[in-house]
């Protein structure tokens, strides 16, 4: 099967974003029918590192929108400047 055609939930891409930023905490909620709200967060303190609203998603997605969620998270997180206390994740 072609890695581009394999679908998966929203549950279970939250999953695999969530082992991706590990050590970082994520979390997402769909916010609207076609998009999704998330949130990397320190797993000690429970603090928000950041959260983005509005990213375009679906119930079911294929790993090329799972990736671009990835990305867009990303490039979010290399505009931010972690507090003093977080900057050993950055």
């Amino acid at each position: 099967m072609n890695r581009a055609s394999s679908k998966v939930t929203f549950p279970n891409a939250c999953q695999l974003m969530r082992w991706h930023f590990h050590p970082m905490g994520f979390e997402a909620t769909m916010d609207a029918p076609g998009s999704m709200v998330a949130r990397l967060f320190d797993r000690a303190s429970g603090e928000t590192l950041i959260a983005i609203a509005g990213i375009p998603c679906a119930t079911v997605m294929n790993a090329a929108d799972v990736e671009r969620i990835i990305e867009a998270v990303e490039d979010e997180l290399d505009t931010f400047t972690p507090p003093e206390s977080l900057r050993s994740y950055a």
